[in-house]
């Protein structure tokens, strides 16, 4: 039976696949529509102003468009992508948190995969895009998208850590974290909730565990944290990914998750043609992974290429967690200003580069082959860049033209 064709907010990845899906001929509103246009499958695309919640009888929102967006606030029937797909989700396990959902979402589905499961959502496969015979569904799912949801539901929901982070969408920390624990008010009993220890945690039918550490996780799943090649918050990923298919299979398969292969720019090591180790972590947008990064690399002394568009988080706990390293920054993007003063507060011995190729012309000066540098922004990339690969790419292909 065809599914309804609701009216589509935002001309985006998400409602773009769901329009796909229903043969076209669907109607959008876009806030960068300035006339209405018919794209090549018949959808209607209309300015957003043009919307009129009297005549729709359904909306599905791009994850993204904020809660005081006029279309979001207008709406009567507004559902998330995971809501419109709810009858069709197979079993889902849902996985968020500030940092490493990616990367967790990938590792479980890699030790899955032997067993058919797909993975979506944040990690860029919209929902509309994966087979509903396939029997279970990994789905990164992100703040904005949690939000939005209010009916759909996990059969298994794993948060990672969460620091502040889309402040300038959520407004508050309190708030991020609300829509982060939003899977929890409907989940059923006897379904699982893997929750860091420390948070508000509301009224659940779900079985929920509190984790706090590597350790916890090991003893109460019993997992062997020895038997994996990973280190920092890509162990406690591999950790709670085994965890997962240790209560659904009883499986703990070691050696295939040890095969998986990282995304490039997360902690991608290369060495220079003096042999020198540089790490590109510019995948690292957010305070919680930079932070995680600078700590695996608190053995050496470390040149930190930081900066970009920080939206708006206290980057504080990252300072207090450098000040006791042997390091030095190098500023680069948008909050240059920002970083200049929070390194002066903090006694932090500091470079002002603005650029990433003027870092690494400086970090090239004084580097040595018992150091590391590092590019872990903490920030997104759009100041300078078109995306977190344009940044990561720069940068490798700057340390690659460097002479002896």
């Amino acid at each position: 039976m065809q599914k309804q064709k609701p009216t589509l907010f935002g001309y985006g990845l998400t409602t773009k696949a769901i329009a796909k899906k229903l043969g076209g001929g669907c109607t959008f509103f876009d806030d960068n529509a300035k006339e209405a246009y018919t794209d090549e499958y018949n959808n209607h695309i209309l300015p957003s102003h043009l919307f009129d919640p009297e005549k729709s009888q359904m909306e599905v929102t791009t994850p993204s468009l904020k809660p005081d967006n006029p279309l979001i606030k207008n709406a009567k029937n507004l559902l998330s992508e995971y809501d419109y797909f709810d009858k069709e989700m197979p079993f889902s396990i849902w996985i968020s948190g500030t940092n490493g959902k990616t990367t967790t979402t990938q590792m479980l589905t890699h030790i899955l995969a032997h067993r058919a499961a797909v993975s979506g959502g944040n990690i860029g496969t919209p929902l509309a895009e994966l087979s509903t015979d396939a029997p279970i569904w990994v789905l990164e799912s992100s703040s904005f998208a949690l939000h939005h949801t209010h009916i759909a539901s996990p059969n298994m929901y794993l948060l990672l850590p969460i620091t502040p982070d889309h402040l300038d969408w959520h407004g508050t920390f309190e708030a991020y974290a609300a829509d982060k624990l939003r899977p929890l008010l409907t989940m059923k009993e006897g379904e699982l909730a893997l929750i860091p220890k420390g948070l508000k945690v509301p009224k659940t039918h779900a079985y929920v565990v509190e984790y706090d550490s590597d350790a916890f996780i090991c003893e109460y799943f019993n997992v062997d944290a020895s038997k994996l090649n990973y280190k920092g918050a890509f162990l406690q990923d591999a950790l709670l990914s085994l965890a997962i298919t240790k209560v659904l299979f009883d499986e703990t398969d070691y050696a295939l998750l040890n095969s998986f292969k990282r995304d490039a720019h997360r902690q991608e090591e290369f060495f220079d043609v003096q042999g020198r180790l540089w790490v590109n972590d510019s995948k690292a947008t957010n305070l919680d992974a930079t932070i995680q990064a600078v700590k695996g690399y608190a053995d050496k002394p470390v040149h930190l290429i930081l900066g970009g568009d920080d939206k708006g988080v206290d980057l504080t706990p990252l300072f207090e967690d450098m000040k006791s390293l042997n390091l030095t920054l190098y500023t680069i993007g948008a909050n240059n200003q920002k970083l200049l003063a929070l390194a002066k507060t903090y006694h932090i011995h500091t470079v002002e580069s603005q650029s990433i190729q003027k870092a690494v012309e400086e970090i090239d000066t004084v580097h040595t082959s018992q150091s590391v540098a590092l590019l872990s922004p903490a920030a997104a990339s759009f100041d300078q860049f078109n995306s977190y690969k344009h940044r990561g790419e720069t940068f490798m292909n700057l340390v690659k033209e460097l002479k002896n």
